[in-house]
């Protein structure tokens, strides 16, 4: 039985380091790779956003259908990469307190904005936060859901590393491999 757990929490920690080099990739690096981001002679600029919801109404009142297409990939893009940190987080952590994970999730989003901000890369903007935090909080509730359903914390980590393995890696792979970022 010893065993078991310790392949399912190498799996689980192994698939989460993964999850977060994803995250930097996309959070960081997919505007500018790591050789530009120390080039002095780089042009930056900040774009800084702290008006709750004003980004997601400028985008939904636009009247392109460009602008709505880009305004649906941002908002369902900053939900869904956050949800399995919900996920990870409520596994990975002793606790079950919903709101201290939710907190670390929030704070977590905040400190992508701020580095954003400071270093010129992508927009610094309230808005993120809130839907990444929307997306770690569905993330938690999932975990949630399955501790409901399946009664017995290892039966929950098992499914979590399983579904990990058989979805999470592989399209972590091609999302870090195959999509033409700048890394």
């Amino acid at each position: 039985m010893i065993r078991r757990e310790s392949i399912i929490t190498v799996i689980l920690y192994g698939v989460f380091i993964c999850y977060i080099v994803l995250l930097m990739k996309i959070l960081f690096f997919s505007r500018v790779s790591i050789l530009e981001l120390f080039d002095g002679q780089r042009a930056i600029v900040r774009s800084i956003n702290l008006v709750p919801l004003s980004s997601i109404s400028d985008f939904l009142s636009g009247s392109s259908v460009n602008l709505k297409q880009f305004a649906l990939a941002n908002v369902g893009g900053n939900i869904l990469i956050f949800i399995p940190l919900g996920v990870y987080v409520s596994v990975l952590r002793n606790n079950h307190s919903g709101r201290s994970h939710l907190l670390l999730i929030l704070s977590m989003s905040l400190a992508v904005e701020v580095i954003q901000g400071l270093l010129g890369i992508g927009t610094a903007d309230i808005d993120d936060i809130l839907l990444n935090g929307l997306g770690g909080w569905i993330g938690i509730f999932a975990c949630a859901s399955l501790r409901f359903l399946f009664r017995e914390e290892k039966n929950v980590r098992a499914f979590i590393a399983a579904l990990s393995a058989l979805v999470g890696v592989p399209v972590m792979f091609y999302l870090l491999f195959m999509i033409k970022m700048r890394f």
